[in-house]
């Protein structure tokens, strides 16, 4: 992987900033471009540069694509279109409400080819708040500040008077309006890529410090006017400024999706007159550096390899608290009001949105459910109850309303691990609702409910021959989530046939699982297993992977899994097979190589692939079967190969935090194999000393004695200066508070961890 120049440059640029209110300055490891060298065929990350404040409502990125390129900012392009206000969550699922600023000299040049300037990374600061850049071609420097809904902005032109800013509200119907004696913009951006009613609009105002003399709207099919408004399927506005005695001009903007008359009181609330630009990019780093440093990390040596590692580090833990996305405002008095992409209404409480729990469930919010659990509360309000009360469905992946994308009923595990893990501040009665109404039905998109789910509950699986895709990852999927509802049902004192129910169904997966092959596989409506099989073959029952990734998805039982491979060796050996076997693949249910498999094929760990999220647990799986040193030592090999601290630094897409979340729990030297068993499982350590920060003002402290690099084993663990023998963590220890010692050697320790009595909870273990 390369080396990130910008993460150097911004090192040095930050440390003069530097306040004292933090023993470290931990924003300044932060790099936004990681994964930005990515394109449609190849995801070193799918990522872009979100300038925002963490789970802001807006985020702000320049823009090197054409509108609507889910790809907006390549690392490749030297070419700036714009800076874009976005939602994006990812290129798979694009963009919405979004409208963009670009300044220009000269000439009026409204369209994209025509107004694009040069630009050179040597000549951008990249920071998660903050974003400055030099534009070659018209000698101006731009740089921005964003918070939760707004974004502050300095334009610094040449002495010209001829200096223009360009104001463009997008594609898919938009509207503009030039207020003059105010200094003004209103605009609607209406574009969306689904996922909304037909009243969604963005609602947009912009403010500037100084008057325009000339001004005029445009449209997308190159009529310009000096008219004051338009609106139509593509329009904009432009603005002239002389700038021969005042280079400088500030610009403030926000928006609302409920009104302009919102987005002005969400602009004057969070960009008062009484506030500067640097005092508010101040806050910004403030409020980065305040969660960012709930983790202080410590490395061995001090070299650029431990700069790196810290890189990594804070760059993920920046992606991780992302999203989901506050979409919700406050209207003057304060109260929380939302605009609701379900039914198109103005409501009260909390919403957010932007996430797909088919990849989040795994990580992130196991992540939250320790540094966030009053916050993930509010987002379980929000994501899944309000949802389900505006629409009748728990959204699986939201954008901002329902996307009909990937598989699962993966709220129920979000669900039922905040609630096993003590979090209540939610309404879990209507969440359940929720919850049986996905078990029990089939929704309007295909990831809504659950598809396919009148053979999964006849018969305890899906057929390979019933017009259901996916059907084998859909089996598993729903029985883990079905684990999760029985884990759920039995702290809600739900009736006795009920949980049995559940508890049953949580066993599925067995349904799918060939032992005359080792592997799950398709099943026919008849009980046969579908033929010919080829376990590296992609699609078809699997979604996004092959039978050499789905046979792990069993989360919550791999115990039960090694029973069906005939016992812990075999187990082992398949598992061992994962890493040995070349990584070919039968791509012919797509029809070309998606990039996933190219990922796979890049990786040299065998038929393992990082980059997509239904194999990333299985490295963990070795704890299970009493080998917890194969663990230690594949993990290690992950963090150290598999993520880079430069713009290619992922292995596959970034996915809302989930592949960062990873990262993150592997270097803290544990990780959440079965989210709602409450058990973390070890792995090695990344660092030299890990301090947690805990929401309750209580802390654990994590100590990594001879951590260097070849030393990647696990020797000792003592808690709370107890040895321990277990590869597992309880979620109390992240409750309570405590010491955790790691001792690490350059060789394995094939006692630690390896007895009967040292294994993560599986249910085919749970006493009845």
């Amino acid at each position: 992987m390369k080396y990130a120049q910008i993460t150097l440059l911004s090192f040095f640029f930050t440390c003069q900033l530097f306040t004292n209110n933090f023993d470290e300055d931990y924003v300044s490891y932060v790099n936004p471009l990681i994964g930005t060298d990515s394109s449609f065929e190849l995801s070193k990350g799918n990522t872009y540069p979100a300038i925002a404040r963490p789970w802001g409502m807006n985020f702000w990125t320049p823009q090197t694509g054409k509108m609507g390129d889910g790809w907006a900012y390549k690392y490749q392009s030297n070419e700036i279109v714009g800076f874009k206000q976005t939602h994006q969550p990812s290129p798979w699922i694009n963009d919405y409400g979004a409208f963009s600023i670009m300044p220009t000299v000269g000439e009026i040049k409204v369209n994209e080819k025509d107004r694009k300037a040069s630009f050179s990374h040597q000549n951008e600061i990249v920071e998660p708040h903050y974003y400055k850049v030099f534009l070659e071609n018209i000698n101006t420097n731009v740089e921005f500040t964003v918070t939760d809904r707004s974004s502050y902005f300095k334009i610094r032109f040449p002495k010209t008077k001829k200096a223009n800013i360009i104001i463009d509200a997008f594609f898919k119907k938009s509207e503009i309006i030039i207020l003059p004696d105010e200094n003004k913009i209103l605009g609607v951006a209406k574009n969306s890529s689904g996922g909304t009613p037909k009243n969604f609009a963005n609602y947009f105002v912009i403010e500037f410090n100084q008057k325009f003399y000339d001004y005029g709207v445009w449209s997308g099919s190159g009529f310009k006017s000096k008219n004051t408004k338009l609106k139509g399927e593509h329009v904009g506005s432009y603005l002239s400024f002389d700038t021969s005695d005042n280079q400088e001009i500030e610009v403030k903007i926000s928006s609302s999706f409920i009104s302009h008359e919102q987005a002005i009181i969400n602009l004057n609330r969070e960009l008062p007159n009484s506030k500067s630009f640097d005092k508010i990019l101040s806050e910004g780093r403030k409020i980065w550096n305040k969660e960012l440093s709930k983790i202080k990390v410590k490395t061995f040596e001090n070299d650029k390899e431990a700069l790196s590692n810290k890189t990594k580090f804070y760059s993920c833990l920046y992606r991780t608290i992302l999203f989901p996305r506050a979409f919700h405002e406050y209207d003057l008095n304060g109260k929380q009001i939302h605009y609701s992409p379900y039914n198109g209404k103005v409501l009260d409480g909390p919403l957010y949105t932007d996430n797909g729990f088919w990849d989040t469930f795994r990580a992130v919010f196991p992540f939250y459910s320790i540094f966030y659990p009053e916050k993930l509360g509010e987002i379980i309000q929000g994501i899944m109850v309000n949802p389900y009360k505006e629409s009748g469905w728990l959204p699986e992946w939201s954008s901002p309303g329902h996307r009909d994308c990937m598989i699962g009923s993966n709220s129920a595990s979000i669900i039922a691990e905040a609630y096993v893990k003590g979090i209540k501040n939610f309404d879990v009665e209507t969440a359940y609702e929720g919850i049986i109404n996905n078990t029990n039905n089939e929704g309007p998109l295909s990831s809504v409910g659950r598809k396919g789910v009148q053979f999964y509950n006849k018969l305890g699986y899906i057929p390979f021959d019933v017009n259901v895709n996916e059907n084998v990852a859909r089996t598993l999927e729903y029985s883990y989530n079905d684990f999760s509802i029985w884990k759920l049902a039995k702290l809600l004192n739900r009736p006795k046939d009920e949980i049995n129910l559940f508890k049953k169904r949580a066993n599925y997966y067995k349904n799918v699982f060939d032992k005359s092959t080792n592997f799950m596989r398709g099943k026919l409506k008849n009980g046969k297993f579908q033929r010919p099989f080829a376990a590296d073959a992609w699609g078809g029952a699997f979604t996004e992977g092959s039978s050499w990734h789905y046979t792990w998805s069993v989360l919550h039982d791999p115990e039960g899994l090694m029973s069906l491979m005939g016992g812990r060796l075999n187990f082992i050996k398949r598992l061992d097979e994962v890493f040995s076997t070349p990584p070919t693949s039968d791509f012919s249910y797509y029809g070309f190589k998606i990039h996933e498999i190219l990922e796979m094929e890049l990786l040299d760990m065998g038929q393992y692939a990082h980059g997509n999220q239904p194999i990333q647990h299985a490295i963990y799986f070795y704890n299970f079967a009493r080998q917890p040193w194969k663990t230690q030592e594949k993990i290690r090999h992950v963090m150290d190969n598999l993520y880079g601290d430069g713009p290619d630094g992922y292995c596959g897409d970034e996915d809302n935090g989930q592949t960062s979340a990873w990262f993150v729990f592997s270097a803290m030297g544990f990780y959440p194999v079965a989210p709602v068993t409450g058990q973390y499982v070890i792995g090695s350590p990344l660092f030299e000393s890990i301090k947690l920060e805990l929401a309750n003002n209580k802390s654990v402290n994590i100590k990594v004695s001879n951590n260097e690099k070849e030393n990647v084993y696990v020797s000792s663990v003592k808690v709370n200066n107890q040895n321990y023998n277990k590869n597992w963590l309880d979620h109390s220890i992240f409750v309570t508070g405590g010491e955790i010692d790691f001792s690490m050697s350059s060789i394995p320790n094939y006692s630690w961890g390896s007895d009967k009595g040292s294994i993560p909870y599986s249910m085919s273990l749970e006493k009845k």
